[in-house]
């Protein structure tokens, strides 16, 4: 088998106001919403949208009534400490900061950066979701490690 995630759902306070900022999002990481889906599962108690490409899915869930007040903690174990997407250069990061500082609700943690740290060729720039979910803008050559 080959390493794949193929979707990821997260589960957001605000069902409402986490979906403008992923309409406002995804299109710029390449996600057609016109694949963009939504279902109410009545026996699971949650509604969810579904951002779907033909490689992966991203998934918003509504929280159960009694949690929707709790806040993202991302080193709380079982948490999702971040999610990062893919760039195909450093250019392309710049573009993409340039548009995603503008989304409405958007924060801005780190501006595009090289991170030596983590590969000499990291580069990435890191912001907050309106639920506090950290997302990552990245573009290394990562192939290139495992040659």
């Amino acid at each position: 088998m080959r390493p794949h995630i193929d979707h990821v759902e997260l589960t957001v306070s605000d069902l409402s106001r986490a979906e403008r900022f992923y309409d406002a999002l995804l299109p710029l990481l390449g996600f057609d919403l016109r694949h963009k889906g939504r279902g109410d599962f009545s026996d699971f108690d949650h509604t969810e949208i579904d951002y779907a490409t033909a490689d992966f899915s991203l998934g918003l869930v509504s929280p159960r009534p009694e949690l929707a007040g709790e806040g993202v903690c991302r080193r709380k174990p079982g948490a999702l400490h971040h999610l990062a997407f893919a760039a195909d250069s450093r250019e392309e990061v710049d573009r993409l900061f340039a548009q995603v500082r503008a989304i409405p609700g958007v924060r801005i943690r780190t501006p595009p950066r090289c991170y030596p740290e983590y590969t000499p060729d990291y580069y990435a720039f890191f912001f907050y979701d309106t639920e506090g979910i950290e997302v990552e803008i990245v573009h290394f050559a990562r192939k290139r490690y495992f040659l």
